[in-house]
């Protein structure tokens, strides 16, 4: 059996992203369903919101699901608690240091996996204790590595300096994905843009039709000087823009983020000032699709993909 189905309990070697304002209990509990790992993204959740979610997923699917935990957000220790105690079996933790809670998660029994963008962080999690590293690369959506580097530059530089079962992310859309991941050294992968815009996303209709729309070249790398961003561009993206492009104070980029700038616009569906956040990948979406539609496709195309492999070079 792969390493990352046996670690996590999973028939597929398939994550998906835990996505602010898009991974829900719906989303979570239809990925785990049909066989890879749901998870619900606690980004965007206060900590009663997500034991409502959580308690929803138990209810809907009896597989192993986890929650996606970014450390830069508040209310940290309550979330940790919270998961402790409703005995969620996964936690995928980010953006900070993975040494916070790793070992409290383990003393009751939870797997940890950690996101990193690059080779160091990567020895350093392992050195942490965690169970799992997922390696993503800058073309992800949401918050990314400063260093700009390439999925398939990241994960054959981890790959073999790590002992325990690497995942990949970041750019990973279809069976030819999957197969590329697992050829550079990776034993599963997290898809985060095109479970974005499913069918059981809970983001706005109209941050999914706009993401259907895209184009290659649509989105954008920014924020670097706070927290780095990939944006679809829009009027807010471009206000951004003129603020970096004058060399803005980290204060001033703050001040036109403001709250709930994310919310306004994958949630909400304000396409012009909300902050929508998606991967380069999502110029490759180009219609609604469910979890099942989305899973079938990618164990059918990881098939075909290994079937036309040449025999020899």
């Amino acid at each position: 059996m792969n390493k990352l189905c046996e670690l996590l309990g999973i028939q597929y070697p398939i994550i998906s992203g835990g996505m602010v304002w898009c991974s829900g209990w719906r989303l979570a509990s239809a990925v785990s369903e049909q066989g890879g790992l749901g998870l619900i993204g606690a980004g965007s959740m206060h900590p009663e919101t997500l034991r409502e979610h959580i308690r929803k997923c138990k209810l809907a699917t009896e597989k192993p699901f986890g929650v996606n935990v970014p450390m830069l957000y508040p209310e940290l220790d309550s979330i940790i608690d919270l998961i402790i105690d409703e005995k969620v079996p996964i936690v995928v933790t980010s953006a900070g240091n993975p040494k916070t809670y790793t070992g409290k998660l383990h003393e009751h029994g939870i797997k940890v996996l950690h996101v990193v963008s690059s080779a160091k962080f990567a020895l350093k999690s392992q050195e942490a204790g965690v169970d799992a590293v997922i390696a993503e690369g800058f073309e992800a959506g949401g918050h990314n590595g400063r260093d700009e580097t390439t999925t398939m530059c990241l994960i054959p530089s981890i790959a073999p300096n790590l002992s325990i079962p690497l995942i990949a992310a970041g750019g990973i859309y279809d069976g030819r994905s999957i197969a590329a991941a697992l050829a550079l050294g990776a034993q599963g992968v997290q898809i985060g843009s095109r479970f974005a815009v499913s069918e059981e996303s809970s983001a706005s209709d109209a941050f999914k039709d706009l993401c259907y729309k895209a184009q290659e070249g649509d989105t954008k790398l920014v924020l670097k000087q706070l927290a780095p961003v990939r944006l679809l561009k829009n009027s807010f993206y471009e206000k951004v823009v003129a603020l970096e492009s004058r060399a803005a104070s980290a204060d001033e980029l703050k001040a036109l983020l403001g709250k709930g700038r994310a919310k306004k616009g994958i949630f909400e569906g304000d396409m012009i000032e909300g902050e929508l956040e998606i991967g380069q990948i999502c110029s490759l979406t180009n219609k609604p699709e469910t979890v099942a539609q989305i899973f079938d496709d990618l164990i059918h195309g990881y098939q075909a993909v290994v079937k036309r492999l040449p025999c020899s070079l």
